[in-house]
C-alpha cells in the first residue's frame, strides 16, 4: 500500500515540475535584462508598466505620459531607482474615478 502512495506522490511531483518547466524558457529575457519582463506581456496583462510604455495601455500620447506624475501627483505610481512604474489596475481605477472621465 505504501508503494501506491509513493507512486501517486511521484506522479504529482512530476506533473508540477513539468508544468513549471513549460514556462521556464518563456519567462527568461533574451538579453539578460530582467526589467524586460515588465515590458513584455509574457504572463498576460502586466501588473506594472514602465512610464515609457504607459501610453500604450491607457491611450494617451508619449508626451502626456512623461508629465503624468508631475501634473497629477495623486496618480498611483512607484519610483524605483529613478524609473517610474504604474500599477495598471490601480491606474485604470484612478482614471475611472476622475471627475471628467
Amino acid at each position: 500500500m505504501d508503494s501506491v502512495w509513493f507512486a501517486i506522490a511521484l506522479i504529482g511531483f512530476a506533473y508540477f515540475i513539468g508544468d513549471g518547466l513549460k514556462h521556464f524558457k518563456k519567462g527568461k529575457p533574451k538579453s539578460g535584462n530582467y526589467s524586460e519582463l515588465l515590458d513584455d506581456e509574457l504572463w498576460g496583462t502586466p501588473k506594472l508598466v514602465k512610464e515609457s510604455k504607459i501610453h500604450e495601455h491607457i491611450g494617451i500620447s508619449k508626451e502626456d505620459a512623461k508629465t503624468l506624475v508631475k501634473d497629477y501627483p495623486s496618480v498611483p505610481h512607484l519610483k524605483v531607482n529613478g524609473q517610474i512604474y504604474f500599477p495598471l489596475k490601480k491606474l485604470k481605477a484612478w482614471i475611472d474615478n476622475l471627475p471628467n472621465a
